[in-house]
């Protein structure tokens, strides 16, 4: 059984770069200085979400069921990896929150108001949905 691919080095823990590869059938090699994915530098347990995420097909509810979290927790880790990427998720997939609102409103998990509340990123620290107004003014006019 091969060993679980090494993310540093053990003497120094500077970075890897692949240099070899081989086939297992006839045992050919092939030496050179290949281009590693940045995914290859993903602890386990981000590989692991990563794979969960795309067996989901970026449905975070069918993430939440099949890791059995919450989805603040998905939300994190998912930022947490795109972070460590060197990408922010405006970046990358500002489409994948907007479905993932449709989709609960469909469901009937959030209300319309809810929905529009999130797609404007009007979020508190507690996860609760507030409106964003002019200046903060309660008599300004919302959005």
């Amino acid at each position: 059984m091969p060993y679980t691919l090494p993310k540093s080095c053990p003497a120094c823990h500077g970075s890897l770069r692949v240099t070899e590869l081989a086939c297992p059938h006839c045992a050919t090699r092939i030496q050179g200085d290949f281009y590693a994915s940045p995914l290859w530098n993903l602890r386990e347990e981000q590989l692991h979400f990563v794979e969960t995420f795309l067996r989901c097909r970026g449905n975070i509810r069918e993430v939440e069921k099949s890791l059995n979290i919450s989805y603040p927790t998905v939300r994190s880790r998912l930022d947490q990896i795109l972070k460590d990427l060197g990408w922010t998720s405006e970046q990358t997939f500002p489409a994948t929150e907007t479905i993932s609102v449709l989709e609960r409103l469909e469901a009937g998990e959030v209300t319309v108001e809810e929905a529009l509340e999130e797609l404007r990123g009007e979020t508190t620290e507690h996860g609760s949905t507030r409106l964003r107004t002019h200046e903060n003014s309660r008599d300004a006019r919302k959005w």
